[in-house]
């Protein structure tokens, strides 16, 4: 692996390398933050793959960007659960704010989509509906989340979407970029007067500017769960306030109508979840979760992190040293691209 080089780059080495972090490569970026793959580095040759997010240069100086970065870091830091990405450090070198988290060696959802899509093949309904299961699993811990006192936190993650799940190799699903969440004292939001979240992937309450509890990251929940198991979001248009109007007005389609094997119990939890009046939604993730990991597991043995990790390593071509494939994964069905 190549580090990565140019002047700002170079100079961002320099900055990190005084503070025991070797910075790789550039891994993304997104309206406010950069995140990088770097070695924290120890005593006795000590050396550790992790994140660095970092705010990005144009601004750095907002105060109201640093506040939003302070809080998502003061926020995920007790966040510690399996479908979460882990946060390690929040420090401050040259006036700029970092924050350290867990690497996840592997793919996001999007990548992971774009991929089924070239390869004209479709995500098998139980692997799309797993990956969906541990993000629901996720956030009905962020969602009942209390704080040190024991007051209630109020997290919505508000920006639910494929760039925001990544899986390991190994299988494991995660939710990350906590940026433009809302909790209790750590997050600045002005709900009414902005929309927070991707167009694409907003709640009705989102896209007609409500304000939010934690059912509204149920609804994107379900649109990324269509997604997996159709290729395309429904919802997007072109025009980014088309894509709103269709969250708000657009017919919910029957999904069995468009793929097959979407069975009528599969259909019944989509129905749910894509349900536009909150209180006939899904109230809680957990109540969510508890429906699909009924379909998954209630008369079969269903998908593990152990099969998604070998399916995800079969797609991708990955092929760990030494390693020893227990069993081959289910082929998927082959489409035509959407």
């Amino acid at each position: 692996m190549r580090p990565f080089v140019g002047p700002v780059v170079a100079s961002i080495k320099h900055v990190f390398n005084e503070i025991h972090y070797e910075m790789v490569r550039k891994l993304a970026e997104g309206g406010m933050g950069v995140v990088y793959e770097a070695h924290q580095l120890g005593a006795g040759n000590f050396k550790k793959v992790v994140a660095v997010k970092l705010i990005r240069e144009e601004y750095s100086a907002i105060e109201e960007f640093q506040k939003n970065f302070i809080g998502e870091a003061r926020l995920v830091a007790d966040l510690i659960h399996t479908s979460i990405v882990q946060t390690y450090h929040l420090g401050q070198i040259g006036g700029q704010y970092f924050m350290v988290m867990e690497f996840v060696r592997g793919v996001n959802l999007e990548v992971f989509i774009e991929k089924h899509r070239a390869l004209g093949r479709r995500v098998p309904v139980e692997i799309a509906v797993f990956i969906v299961s541990r993000i629901a699993r996720g956030l009905a811990y962020a969602h009942q989340k209390h704080d040190s006192e024991g007051r209630h936190l109020n997290i919505v993650h508000r920006d639910i979407g494929p760039k925001n799940i990544l899986m390991a190799y190994e299988g494991d699903v995660k939710l990350t970029d906590f940026g433009i969440a809302k909790a209790l004292d750590l997050m600045y939001n002005e709900e009414g007067k902005v929309i927070a979240g991707k167009d694409e992937y907003l709640s009705p309450e989102q896209a007609s500017y409500a304000i939010t509890d934690a059912r509204a990251d149920l609804f994107p929940l379900g649109i990324v769960l269509t997604e997996l198991l159709l290729g395309r979001n429904v919802f997007r248009s072109a025009d980014r306030s088309q894509s709103r109007r269709n969250i708000l007005n657009m017919p919910i389609p029957v999904f069995g109508k468009i793929r097959p094997d979407i069975d009528p119990k599969l259909e019944a939890i989509i129905a749910k979840a894509l349900t536009r009046d909150r209180d006939k939604r899904y109230q809680s993730a957990y109540e969510m979760l508890t429906d699909l990991e009924m379909y998954l597991y209630s008369d079969r043995y269903g998908p593990t992190i152990e099969k998604l990790g070998v399916y995800i390593k079969e797609l991708f071509g990955i092929v760990e040293p030494g390693s020893v494939v227990p069993f081959a994964p289910k082929t998927a069905t082959s489409v035509s691209r959407p």
